[in-house]
């Protein structure tokens, strides 16, 4: 039992007065950290985010599209890669031999550039590199070739799918070049690899 002193309140109606606000004042702090971590967490990944929407050079303002846009640059990146490797090798080949046919491959706005040039002339090669394009479901919109004195093949084409998916760039290039290894190999004049 408690006894009432004069203007007091019990003790037992004291402790439980204290225990109930020492809890409230914890649920506050746990809640006002969990709170400002979450908001900490947040402005990092929106900080990050703004990082790579600056580095890809993109004006989207969501985060999907920044994301969608890394993807771009970053393929974009790996077919300069390509190309900056392929030309340093053609570099180093020596000048008497003769070079494998170089491909270029650039994303257009609905579709690719390709380029194959080789500085001799390739006897059904080109048969070779449509079936490529073909496999990929490549459909050509624009075509111009040369087969004479040397291989020279220009084309532009729509996007193409591969399992049902669109491919890239980079895909479109690997499938070139391995047409052009088949046909290496199944003529008798056998071009360096």
């Amino acid at each position: 039992q408690s006894h009432r002193v004069k203007g007091r309140t019990p003790l037992n109606q004291q402790a439980l007065c204290v225990s109930v606000c020492v809890c409230e004042r914890d649920r506050e702090r746990g809640g006002v950290s969990m709170v400002s971590r979450e908001h900490k967490r947040a402005a990092a990944l929106h900080e990050k985010l703004q990082l790579l929407r600056s580095i890809t050079h993109s004006h989207a303002v969501n985060e999907t599209s920044i994301i969608v846009d890394a993807s771009k640059y970053i393929e974009e990146l790996k077919e300069k890669v390509d190309r900056l490797n392929q030309d340093l090798s053609s570099m180093q080949s020596p000048a008497s031999e003769v070079s494998f046919p170089t491909v270029t491959v650039e994303t257009l706005e609905k579709g690719f550039l390709i380029n194959v040039f080789s500085d001799k002339s390739c006897p059904g090669l080109l048969v070779s590199i449509l079936e490529a394009f073909e496999e990929l479901n490549l459909n050509v919109v624009e075509a111009r070739a040369s087969c004479t004195e040397s291989f020279r093949l220009e084309a532009i084409s729509g996007r193409g799918e591969q399992n049902g998916e669109s491919v890239g760039a980079h895909v479109v290039r690997q499938a070139v070049l391995q047409a052009i290894r088949d046909w290496s190999q199944s003529t008798d004049d056998q071009l360096p690899q």
